[in-house]
């Protein structure tokens, strides 16, 4: 959401961008309960650092690099010291706070982090005490933290597949010689959800402490997000188009929650067409509309619609 700045020298009439940093860390987290129940967390964590090592590039001399071995331990050995659970949100700030206080050459930090979906196994209706299950999608953020306190953070979601097996047309569409697609009231709908939120919070001074703050303000959106797209229970919500569904989405969230300033939102179109079958005794084909249809999203020679919109309070 946004593009963030290299950091940048003058040498030689040559202007020059750099930053340098680790990806993929991989680290899991438990914690226990003195009830003996268990919460477990996997990050994969990326790291890149604003430094002023330029002769490292230019002189041979490392003298001033962050080695991106040390980078990748500070991952583990900070994740050991949270002895309380803690939002990938925080986990990523208290990164980002350590890279540039403790480094006096680091100017600025950005580190992202992909969480792993582990949910908790129900057996015979029961929570499990230490038994965990792989969900679907994964919560993402991305923060920029500057040695004086700025901060810039993002929070997502990726690959949250959604469907609808009615409640869903698109008509009134351009209609010329290249147009072949029937209009429709009545379609499934479906795609996977790729989104992502900015914060209103400018310093770190201002970042929420209460425990689990992000992980909460994640599930809301999330649920905003899946309320919207399908409606209410019984009756649902009808969608003239994915591009219609996915501004109400956006507006939605916007307008619910004060502390998220932009939202960006992408939502392929799944398509399922429904299948065509011809037959010796009857040549024609007999079309299976109301429950037969064909995922055109496999890769046996579909085409992906993709849709994208980005919308920011004024």
């Amino acid at each position: 959401m946004g593009s963030l700045p290299m950091a940048d020298k003058e040498l030689d009439g040559f202007h020059i961008e750099q930053r340098h940093g680790k990806d993929r860390v991989r680290v899991a987290r438990v914690w226990r309960t003195k009830e003996g129940r268990h919460f477990i967390v996997e990050w994969s964590v990326s790291i890149s650092l604003f430094s002023d090592c330029l002769a490292s590039y230019v002189r041979d001399d490392n003298s001033d690099i962050v080695a991106t071995d040390t980078m990748k331990n500070t991952v583990y050995a900070k994740a050991k010291e949270c002895s309380e659970q803690l939002s990938v949100e925080d986990f990523a700030i208290l990164l980002a706070k350590h890279f540039t206080s403790f480094y006096s050459q680091v100017s600025g930090a950005i580190v992202k982090i992909v969480e792993k979906p582990w949910e908790r196994a129900y057996i015979d209706g029961q929570p499990h005490e230490h038994g965990f299950k792989l969900g679907s999608e994964k919560h993402t953020t991305e923060v920029f933290v500057k040695k004086s306190g700025i901060v810039k953070l993002v929070s997502g979601i990726e690959g949250l597949s959604v469907l609808k097996t009615t409640m869903s047309g698109f008509e009134g569409f351009i209609r010329d010689k290249y147009t072949a697609l029937p209009e429709t009231r009545e379609r499934i709908l479906a795609t996977e959800i790729t989104a992502s939120w900015k914060y209103t919070y400018e310093n770190l001074s201002n970042i929420p402490q209460k425990p689990l703050y992000f992980s909460q303000r994640y599930l809301d959106v999330k649920n905003i997000l899946l309320g919207t797209f399908f409606g209410p229970p019984k009756e649902g919500v009808y969608s003239a188009s994915v591009q219609a569904t996915l501004y109400q989405m956006e507006k939605a969230v916007l307008n619910k929650f004060p502390d998220i300033s932009a939202m960006q939102l992408k939502m392929p179109n799944l398509h399922f067409l429904p299948v065509n079958i011809s037959g010796k005794e009857n040549p024609a084909i007999v079309k299976f509309n109301d429950d037969v249809y064909l995922p055109t999203s496999e890769p046996h020679g579909s085409i992906e619609a993709s849709l994208s919109h980005f919308w920011s309070r004024m």
